[in-house]
């Protein structure tokens, strides 16, 4: 049978190691997918650089539309990124009856139910294992080896930049801006890494799953998301003392009144293994009904590991070529029609439980006064740990671990906590999940 025909939008990291593990696994490739793929376009504006990495044989142009005018083009690749022009090539690729294949987290995050919608319309396949964790299969556990189960929630580690960041806080006690100069310098970190540390990247990929995981359209501008930025080493310190590592988890939970989807610096148990996930690695744990909890880890980002994700969706894209567009796995796991309106909750209506961390005078009544307030709003308890302060004489740090109770309660008791005389800093305040 003759060879399918991928048309490669970008040759960059990804791009390069697509074209590199097609060809060095290209007969095991065949094997698994009935008929051989094979890159014979690429578009990249670094022309002469693409053609070194592809060498002779494909046809290296400029221009993507070229990829898409092509009719020999069967699938194409977007590798580009972004919102922009991204957005139109894909578009215009559905439009020429051209199967997508993109690790466009972004894109899909934000523009995606004009996307699926579009590729419905014209019976091809959008897929896109590459845009959430890498080389960690998690759309298709999520899509269709966990389709028995009704999932009540992810929770992941899905940014590695954050989690090497966190890692290396933690190890070597050094705070938050020391570290991400040193993950730049290592090429952990981008020049600019606003989307990373301020928790934009894990929203996307966290909309992207909660969108499979619950049947429900992509909602990025309903997601609730915090970065790591203004974390401190002695947080992570005295969350180690309690018996907690601080993480920055995407977090999709089903709830009676509709789905948190949030983003944050989360403390998890250290004897969970997802809290054991160290420097730039990504894990993501899920919890079915009639699975239980279930954990994916691997590398989420880099040339081959991505590429492994890219090169499966080829596979598969491959093996369905033929098959009537009714029959094939709907792009977010659930019929289209079957899609539920199901109301994103406003983080306000979330419940966690808290770790709150007071810089207090040291004198007495004032943990008399802190707990009376959370008694009265009617916040429950479960550890106090008290730590001389090293800012000052007569000062000591408070640290209170809560049970659960709603964000909107918390917020209320936090702002008259922060009234207090006697509190002479602000009260640093995170969330806490047990993932049991």
């Amino acid at each position: 049978m003759k060879p399918i025909q991928v048309g490669l939008l970008g040759i960059g990291t990804v791009g390069s190691g697509t074209f590199n593990v097609l060809q060095r696994n290209q007969e095991e490739i065949r094997r698994r997918a009935g008929r051989g793929i094979e890159i014979t376009m690429v578009a990249d504006l670094n022309v002469e650089r693409a053609r070194e990495i592809v060498g002779d044989g494909v046809d290296v142009v400029a221009d993507a539309r070229q990829v898409i005018a092509n009719p020999a083009i069967d699938i194409v690749i977007e590798l580009i990124g972004g919102y922009g022009i991204a957005r139109a090539l894909v578009l215009e690729a559905i439009a020429a009856g051209k199967h997508v294949v993109t690790a466009n987290k972004a894109l899909l995050a934000v523009h995606g139910t004009e996307i699926f919608a579009a590729a419905r319309e014209k019976g091809v396949i959008v897929a896109f294992e590459a845009a959430v964790a890498g080389g960690i299969p998690i759309i298709k556990a999520l899509r269709e080896g966990l389709t028995a189960n009704s999932i009540q929630w992810v929770a992941g580690i899905i940014n590695g930049t954050t989690n090497f960041i966190l890692s290396e806080m933690r190890d070597k006690g050094l705070d938050f801006d020391v570290v991400l100069k040193e993950a730049q310098r290592l090429g952990y970190a981008e020049a600019d890494p606003t989307f990373d540390i301020e928790g934009v990247d894990a929203a996307h990929k966290a909309t992207l799953m909660s969108a499979i995981a619950f049947g429900v359209p992509v909602q990025f501008d309903k997601a609730h998301v915090e970065g790591i930025t203004r974390l401190s080493a002695v947080d992570i310190r005295y969350a180690e003392q309690l018996g907690y590592r601080i993480k920055l988890l995407g977090i999709a939970k089903r709830q009676a009144a509709g789905i948190e989807l949030r983003v944050h610096p989360t403390l998890v148990p250290s004897k969970r293994l997802i809290a054991n996930v160290e420097g730039a690695m990504n894990a993501v744990m899920v919890q079915g009904d009639a699975v239980g909890t279930t954990l994916y880890y691997g590398k989420g980002a880099g040339s081959e590991p991505t590429a492994s994700a890219v090169i499966a969706d080829l596979v598969d894209i491959t093996r369905l070529h033929t098959a009537d567009p009714d029959h094939r796995v709907p792009h977010l796991a659930f019929q289209p029609d079957e899609l539920h309106t199901t109301p994103i909750l406003p983080i306000e209506q979330v419940r966690t439980a808290f770790y709150l961390r007071l810089r207090v005078a040291d004198q007495k009544g004032v943990l008399s006064a802190i707990t009376s307030i959370l008694a009265t709003s009617d916040i429950s308890i479960d550890a106090v740990l008290q730590r001389e302060s090293n800012d000052g004489e007569h000062q000591t740090d408070v640290i209170i671990l809560t049970h659960e109770t709603q964000e909107g309660v918390m917020r209320a008791a936090l702002a008259q906590m922060q009234a207090l005389e006697t509190v002479l800093a602000p009260i640093v305040s995170l969330r806490k999940e047990e993932l049991a």
